[in-house]
C-alpha cells in the first residue's frame, strides 16, 4: 500500500501522530505495552515505512558516520572497525568505511565525500599532511576521533594503545627466558604514524636499560619488501640476533615466509614474538607468541566518544588522549 503515512498508523492504532514518532524514536518511557503493541501491529498491518530522509531532515542527523582506515589489510583495522560497527549498530548508526591507503590526497578525497554525504562524524587514523583540514573541521564544531595516531597540532579525542608497553612486554618475556640478542622489524618510520615511531623508541629505550645493545641487538625499520634482507643482516652478524619482534601483523607475515623458507625452527633456532593477535597464532607450529593490541576496546571507545560528540553537538571539553592495556599470550615461539 503505497503513500502510508505516520498518521495513517496513528488512526490505526488509536494513537496521536506525536506517539508514533516516540515509538519510531524508540523513546517508550512514558508509553504502556499495550500502546506499543498496537502501534507495531499496525506498522505491519499497512506494510509502513519510515522516511528516513524525512527524519534526517528533522533531525539535522544521518545516523551516519564515517571511519577512515589507513590499511585495512592490517588486523588491527579489521577488528577496530568491527567493534566500531557493533557499538554503533547498538545506537541505530550506520558506518561507511573508507580505505585511504596512508596516501594523505586520498584522504583528503574520503574527507570531503563523507561531508558531502552529511555523515554525522568521522573516526580516523589520520596523516598529518591534512592536519590544516581537520582543524577546519574543529573550528566548525565538527564531532572527529583519531585512532591509533596522535597528532600535536590537531586538539581531538584521540584512542590509542600503550605502544611503551606492548614493546617492553615482548622484551622482558625474551629476556626472562635468557634470549640475549633480539632483533625488532618495524615498517618505514614517520611522525604520521605514532605507532611504529612508539615502538622504535621504546624498544631502544629497553636495549639500554636492560644493557643488551652490545649483545648486537638491534632495530630495522624496512618497507614490507625488505623484511627478508633484514633479517638476513641480522641472522649474519658476528653475533646473529636469537629471538626477533615482528613489529606489527604484515611485518609478521614475511618473517614467517622467511622462515619457512630457510627451514629456520622457531623457537630452537630463533624465539618469535608478533606484535599483534593474529587468527591463526595459535594454529601454527609451533603456537605464536603475541603482544595483543586491545583493538575491540579501542573501538568501542572510539564510537562512544563520536557518537558523544553528535549528540553535544561537537568537543564540548578539552580534548583527550585515550591509552589501553595490551596483553601478552603467552605460547610455544619463544
Amino acid at each position: 500500500m503505497a503513500g502510508i503515512t505516520m498518521l495513517d498508523v496513528a488512526k490505526k492504532a488509536g494513537v496521536s501522530k506525536s506517539t508514533v514518532s516516540q515509538y519510531l524514536n524508540k523513546r517508550y518511557n512514558y508509553m504502556s505495552g499495550d500502546t506499543k503493541e498496537r502501534i507495531s501491529s499496525a506498522i505491519k498491518e499497512l506494510g509502513y515505512s519510515p522516511n528516513g530522509v524525512a527524519r534526517s531532515l528533522r533531525q539535522k542527523k544521518t545516523q551516519t558516520i564515517g571511519v577512515i582506515v589507513a590499511n585495512i589489510l592490517h588486523a588491527f583495522s579489521t577488528e577496530v572497525i568491527r567493534a566500531i560497527e557493533d557499538t554503533c549498530h547498538k545506537h541505530d548508526v550506520h558506518v561507511i568505511v573508507c580505505n585511504a591507503d596512508d596516501d594523505p590526497e586520498k584522504e583528503k578525497r574520503y574527507v570531503e565525500m563523507l561531508r558531502a554525504k552529511q555523515v554525522d562524524g568521522m573516526i580516523v587514523l589520520p596523516t598529518s599532511a591534512n592536519a590544516e583540514l581537520f582543524n577546519e573541521l574543529i573550528e566548525q564544531a565538527y564531532p572527529l576521533v583519531f585512532l591509533d595516531r596522535i597528532l600535536a597540532d590537531v586538539p581531538v579525542n584521540t584512542v590509542l594503545s600503550d605502544n611503551e608497553k606492548t614493546v617492553r612486554l615482548a622484551v622482558d618475556a625474551l629476556v626472562e627466558r635468557n634470549y640475549k640478542r633480539i632483533g625488532m622489524i618495524l615498517p618505514p618510520i614517520s611522525e604520521d604514524i605514532t605507532p611504529r615511531l612508539e615502538r622504535k623508541v621504546a624498544f631502544e629505550k629497553a636495549l639500554t636499560e636492560l644493557c643488551l645493545e652490545e649483545n648486537g641487538s638491534r632495530v630495522e625499520a624496512v618497507p614490507i619488501t625488505g623484511v627478508k634482507q633484514a633479517l638476513i643482516e641480522m641472522l649474519t652478524l658476528e653475533q646473529p640476533i636469537d629471538a626477533v619482534i615482528a613489529g606489527n601483523d604484515l611485518v609478521l607475515n614475511e618473517v614467517l615466509r622467511f622462515v619457512n623458507e630457510k627451514e629456520i625452527n622457531i623457537p630452537e633456532n630463533l624465539a618469535l614474538i608478533g606484535i599483534d593477535e593474529v587468527d591463526f597464532a595459535e594454529f601454527l607450529n609451533p603456537p605464536l607468541t603475541t603482544v595483543a593490541q586491545p583493538t575491540f576496546a579501542m573501538g568501542h571507545k572510539a564510537a562512544e566518544l563520536l557518537l558523544s560528540e553528535i549528540n553535544k553537538g561537537g568537543l564540548k571539553q578539552k580534548a583527550a588522549i585515550y591509552r589501553f592495556e595490551p596483553t601478552l599470550n603467552r605460547r610455544s615461539s619463544f
